[in-house]
């Protein structure tokens, strides 16, 4: 049986890493797929560089739109595919050359399911695959649960959404939540993993996450102001018993990092350094005073 897969790539202002990531699906050792290449109103080359790829080869598609966010231009990616599963690529990321052959092969172990979803392993780099580095988190199959996705996200792991290969049934009717700017691959795990699908891990790496200056993820600011739009998020995806246990349990993580930052801040404060700093200024500042009283 021939499986077609869609391959969606989001791309916004990110030309320079695009070829390479497009390399890495053309590279692919399965043929059966095509590459939507969404360009999400970027000001800078992307157009040409996908203009290159569409005409070189009848696989890859493109989808130009106004600028959006991550989101939006997945959104767009899923209302025009044609695959029987999917695989999501960000634009400055790249895969293994064999990660669609070795994720249809796991689908194909149990036929009657059509809720399946594989997972691999991955690896970071820069500039080059080759010199790629240790994972940000260690993948373990028994993190691949709904409970452990809700409690566990961040704290213990978060998963690389080219890590996925997902059975189209997962997705149907789903859409990224547009009025987040991170955590929107967050939603769409938990929003998969309540359906209870059959879950294949492949403990080898198959993608490659990059890091860079630019990355949305270093982006602590963006993060906070982001947090209370991503819980909001959840309450809609989860059951109340859970939504109930989840805001109690962020509120014990920052009860304990509270208490844990006051300790240190104590230790701080009484060590022996502190303390001369201490007398150092205000010697400083008595001085300060008598020198402008005269």
């Amino acid at each position: 049986m021939i499986n077609h897969v869609s391959v969606i790539v989001p791309c916004y202002n990110q030309a320079q890493y695009l070829d390479e990531c497009l390399q890495s699906v053309l590279d692919q050792t399965y043929f059966d797929w095509e590459c939507i290449i969404v360009n999400d109103g970027s000001s800078d080359h992307t157009e040409a560089i996908a203009q290159k790829w569409i005409a070189n080869d009848t696989r890859f598609k493109y989808v130009y739109k106004e600028n959006g966010g991550l989101s939006s231009a997945r959104n767009a990616g899923l209302k025009v595919i044609k695959g029987d599963y999917i695989q999501f690529l960000d634009a400055d990321d790249i895969l293994d050359v064999n990660k669609l052959e070795l994720s249809l092969a796991e689908c194909e172990k149990v036929i009657n399911s059509k809720s399946k979803v594989v997972i691999s392993n991955f690896r970071m780099f820069t500039t080059d695959k080759n010199s790629s580095t240790n994972p940000f988190c260690e993948l373990k199959q028994e993190y691949f649960t709904f409970k452990e996705l809700l409690f566990g996200w961040d704290y213990e792991f978060s998963i690389p959404i080219h890590c996925g290969f997902f059975q189209k049934s997962l997705l149907d009717g789903f859409k990224f939540p547009e009025e987040l700017k991170a955590k929107e691959d967050w939603i769409m795990w938990l929003s998969i993993f309540k359906r209870e699908p059959y879950v294949f891990f492949i403990d080898s790496t198959l993608a490659f996450y990059r890091i860079h200056e630019y990355s949305m993820t270093k982006d602590l600011k963006l993060m906070e102001a982001n947090s209370l739009r991503v819980i909001k998020c959840i309450r809609e995806v989860v059951s109340e018993k859970y939504f109930i246990d989840y805001l109690c349990f962020v509120l014990e993580k920052k009860y304990s990092e509270v208490i844990d930052l006051s300790l240190k801040i104590s230790k701080i404060e009484n060590s022996r350094g502190f303390k001369i700093l201490k007398k150092i200024k205000e010697t400083s500042v008595i001085r300060f005073i008598f020198s402008n009283s005269k």
